[in-house]
């Protein structure tokens, strides 16, 4: 898609963006994605209000086979996976041993393979894991980014422009209610977290309905085609600037970006999609448990509204956030959205109070309490 006509790069607007494929995977021949075609609000729009077809073919892509795959992705990640079925995703998380974040990625079995999809530049350190932990499992984890390209369907009509493609009747996100502190053993069922309805596509390769439209799993011979039939039904295309602001938009975290090296899962809103609270043992999963017990994690998730007025720039992330001189805090994404202007996610100290006068650098900053 980078060569439909106005696409312009992500590497052209910041050549250290992360949202570049990795070397390894240009140098098999991945492409870059657009930051947007000409006229990023509109697109925001179209995502916002319709359905917009997003490049989002750099993120890796990681094939499981093996008759084991479904046990022993359970034991080795935070989500109850070992009744995943075909036809099923999800979300789930690496740890660290004292319950950190180290990986994210969305899931799609197809009965033969579970795939992984994950964040541009994090494909090698969640192979070396999935490998390292392999011992005489019968699974043979692989870099499939050559292979496979993701995109997505964005938007409210993302089902409806998914007929193009030949499939209909894709269900709704389906999540476990996240219990209490010390609920009772059996309290969440025993299967995944979140589901997500996943079906083949006649061209190839599968489409996940998830908390954002449709996102498909396609070969990466066939993308090109893909793209074409999309088009060919009025389907607009859309750039990385319009996802983000909208996933920003949607409080949805993004690992890597809207994290730091510690930050828990309770912090940012992914106990609910991606770690199942009565699963067992697990990495992380004794900081996790004792967290949901206390029931206050130290840290929260927050969306910020800038002020606007010193810069038009959003803050780069990392960027702290400060209270009375004193940091509270860090922004992960900041985004201009079309309707809210300059917000962004920011993950703060939980005490800091809904009305609290944060600055970022010299932009003011207001945390939205919905």
């Amino acid at each position: 898609m980078i060569d439909i006509a106005g696409a312009v790069a992500v590497e052209r607007i910041d050549e250290a963006s992360r949202d570049q494929p990795d070397p390894a995977h240009v140098a098999a021949g991945v492409r870059g994605v657009a930051a947007h075609y000409g006229d990023p609000l509109r697109e925001q729009r179209t995502l916002d209000t319709d359905v917009g077809l997003v490049d989002r073919s750099h993120r890796g892509i990681i094939a499981v086979p093996g008759e084991e795959r479904a046990s022993w992705l359970h034991t080795v990640t935070s989500q109850h996976l070992s009744a995943l079925a075909a036809g099923e995703g999800t979300e789930l998380l690496v740890l660290s041993p004292h319950g950190h974040i180290e990986q994210h990625a969305m899931v799609a079995e197809d009965g033969e393979t579970t795939w992984l999809d994950t964040e541009p530049g994090a494909t090698e350190g969640l192979l070396a894991y999935l490998t390292k932990m392999r011992f005489f499992s019968k699974v043979e984890p692989r870099d499939a980014t050559a292979e496979r390209a993701l995109l997505s369907l964005v938007g409210p009509a993302a089902t409806e422009a998914l007929g193009t493609l030949g499939v209909t009747g894709l269900a709704a996100p389906d999540q476990v209610a996240v219990p209490g502190p010390k609920f009772p053993h059996g309290a969440v069922p025993p299967r995944a977290s979140a589901r997500y309805d996943v079906r083949p596509l006649p061209i190839g390769g599968w489409a996940r309905r998830g908390p954002l439209g449709v996102d498909l799993l396609v070969p990466r011979s066939a993308m090109e085609q893909v793209v074409a039939e999309l088009r060919g039904a009025g389907v607009p295309v859309a750039g990385l600037w319009a996802y983000e602001a909208i996933r920003v938009a949607a409080r949805q975290p993004r690992v890597g970006v809207d994290t730091d090296h510690r930050t828990i899962p309770a912090e940012v809103d992914l106990i609910g999609p991606a770690v199942h609270l009565d699963k067992g043992c697990y990495r992380g999963q004794e900081t996790v448990a004792r967290v949901h017990n206390m029931g206050r994690p130290p840290r929260r998730l927050v969306l910020l509204h800038l002020d606007g007025v010193t810069t038009d720039q959003p803050p780069a992330a990392g960027t702290p956030v400060t209270l009375d001189g004193r940091a509270v805090g860090f922004v992960g994404t900041a985004v201009l959205h079309h309707e809210l202007g300059q917000v962004a996610l920011a993950v703060i100290k939980r005490n800091v109070s809904d009305d609290a006068a944060l600055m970022i650098g010299e932009t003011a900053a207001a945390i939205d309490p919905s």
